[in-house]
């Protein structure tokens, strides 16, 4: 048995990239024209949480987990042809208020 490359990854960060993949999967049965705004909005909003959401604030990760399998569900679904329904802007729970 060889041995893995890089970090070990928790339960948490396998569950975010799975859901990424997922979404990256779920792109390709969509036209081309909306797979390729599909995976610009799936990128746009990781790399967005990535940045701004606490690496210990579980709680907010597990919401966003949530809500992006709820998403996924979504887009796999072949009534869909895009994203534009889904996307929703939250306000930002990890600054505190002035």
């Amino acid at each position: 048995m060889g041995a893995s490359k890089g970090p070990r990854l928790s339960g948490m960060q396998k569950q975010v990239l799975s859901l990424y993949r997922g979404f990256l999967r779920a792109a390709r049965s969509k036209p081309e024209e909306e797979r390729r705004k599909i995976e610009s909005v799936v990128s746009e909003e990781f790399r967005h949480n990535c940045q701004q959401v606490d690496r210990k604030n579980f709680i907010y990760i597990e919401y966003l987990l949530r809500r992006g399998k709820k998403q996924l569900d979504q887009l796999r679904d072949p009534g869909t042809t895009g994203l534009s329904s889904l996307q929703i802007s939250l306000p930002n729970i990890n600054k505190p208020d002035p």
